[in-house]
């Protein structure tokens, strides 16, 4: 819910329109109450956005009910901002969950369906994201991951799209390509793959800019003082890889953590669960893993870097905070910060992502706007289609013409995060389709196979109830949920 304000209040701020950045504040403040009508406001005046994207983070946050994890710098960004409870992506894989939130559409059988998923080539007339902020007069700057290919969609920057090393490599594996770019602990090349890739973790003792996201973090920094002397609002995205396999971090980010991490509860597969829903073999690809699924020392050693590696992401984050309000920018910038997919952390002996199971599909979604009340949290259902439509209501843009959104605002949300919302969000994985209402989420192959899980009385979905007799109508109303999207 936004701060009220009084007529004679407003008229103040208007007042004080001419002071330069603490207007612009005021004015945003402003804009945020009153509609935009009411306001005409300048282009110099359209917040700033600033656009954190963590590839593999899962809600395993303290912000999130997770104070095993050292996450201090998003915690304070949630507690100044709106956290949302229970967002979900559209696919459990980067490429196609990146497409699909850059665009505002959702996926099809044919349609953003895996990791090598490309906005400019499944939606080549769609304006993305940041294309639609850069026609509407935005400086819009990539650093990191941002599209899962450095020039997918190379249009909808200002600038080509930077990244510390690159993954497109004609054919060749991106990590055996970049190999002594990703594992810094020299003895980490004395253990390698059957595909070229080195251990699934590593923790160097090295500076934070030494890893990848550290160089992210030291480009971003440069970035923001550029761009305060421009005289334009800027869509600036930063896009970390960690914590993604492999989970290597500095090594002091591993000391923060005591060596007897504790580990799921449930490992063991869900009852009744169909085939369709597996394990990803995605560490399959890299070494020493030894104890993979199920061994209990695996399950510690492999949280601990999991752990490590947001602790790193969180303080590169923090960094790049540090700096915008040092410039004096942070009182006009939106901030949000979204992990593009979940991922299981030894769950019923699950690793990954690659299925419609909630700890692939649930997801981190912060977002701290100017003229907002702090601190506020929803329960909300929303999507990763949101985001789109969302950040256009919080600046005053229309939406684009090129293409229509699939997606809904959450704005009134931020100002009153308890009204009645979505009855239901909806993902895919493979040949299953999956939604997601306030108690259950039930998935449906084109095989015939189907899953369901209460999450009032199961949230771990330790059993699947699709096929008892008694749930056959709530079934039906489900997979009618799944035709009408």
């Amino acid at each position: 819910m936004c701060n009220k304000i009084s007529r004679r209040q407003f008229l103040r701020n208007l007042a004080t329109v001419a002071g330069g950045a603490a207007a612009s504040s005021s004015l945003f403040a402003a804009q945020s109450i009153f509609s935009n009508d009411v306001l005409n406001i300048k282009l110099g005046d359209k917040p700033n956005i600033l656009f954190f994207a963590v590839d593999d983070l899962r809600t395993q946050l303290g912000c999130y009910g997770h104070p095993e994890t050292i996450s201090p710098n998003i915690d304070k960004i949630a507690s100044e901002g709106t956290v949302f409870d229970r967002a979900y992506c559209q696919v459990p894989v980067c490429g196609a969950s990146r497409a699909s939130l850059l665009t505002g559409l959702r996926p099809t059988a044919s349609r953003f369906t895996s990791a090598g998923s490309r906005a400019d080539q499944h939606a080549p007339t769609a304006n993305t994201l940041p294309q639609h902020f850069k026609n509407n007069g935005y400086h819009a700057v990539s650093n990191g991951k941002i599209f899962h290919y450095i020039n997918d969609s190379r249009d909808s920057w200002s600038e080509i799209p930077w990244r510390a090393y690159d993954y497109d490599n004609d054919g060749v594996d991106w990590a055996k390509a970049n190999f002594d770019k990703i594992w810094l602990d020299p003895d980490s090349a004395n253990y390698i793959s059957s595909t070229g890739r080195g251990p699934y973790w590593e923790d160097a003792d090295v500076p934070d800019d030494a890893y990848e996201d550290g160089k992210v973090a030291m480009k971003t920094i440069q970035d923001l003082r550029r761009l305060k002397k421009k005289n334009k609002p800027f869509f600036l995205a930063c896009g970390f890889s960690r914590p993604h396999l492999p989970f290597n971090a500095p090594k002091k980010y591993f000391d923060m953590y005591p060596q007897q991490i504790e580990i799921a509860e449930n490992r063991y597969l869900p009852a009744n669960k169909p085939s369709e829903c597996s394990n990803s073999t995605e560490i399959t690809r890299y070494s020493e893993r030894s104890g993979w699924p199920s061994d209990t020392d695996f399950h510690r050693q492999a949280r601990h870097a999991y752990y490590a590696c947001v602790t790193y992401i969180d303080a590169m984050i923090g960094k790049i905070l540090d700096e915008l309000k040092a410039l004096g920018m942070d009182e006009n910038t939106i901030i949000i910060i979204w992990g593009d997919h979940g991922w299981h952390l030894g769950e019923h002996n699950f690793w990954g992502k690659h299925n419609t199971l909630k700890n692939a599909l649930q997801v981190p979604m912060i977002v701290r706007a100017p003229g907002f009340k702090k601190n506020i949290r929803t329960e909300a259902l929303c999507e990763f289609i949101d985001i789109y439509p969302s950040l256009c209501e919080l600046t005053g843009l229309p939406k684009p013409t090129s293409h229509t959104l699939a997606g809904k605002s959450f704005v009134p949300l931020m100002k009153n995060p308890d009204i009645t919302w979505k009855e239901a969000v909806y993902s895919r994985w493979g040949t299953g389709e999956a939604v997601k209402t306030d108690r259950y989420l039930y998935t449906e192959w084109t095989s015939g196979s189907k899953m369901l899980y209460d999450h009032l009385i199961d949230p771990d979905e330790n059993i699947n109830i699709a096929y008892e007799p008694e749930n056959a109508a709530l079934v039906s109303q489900l997979s009618a949920l799944l035709n009408n999207i």
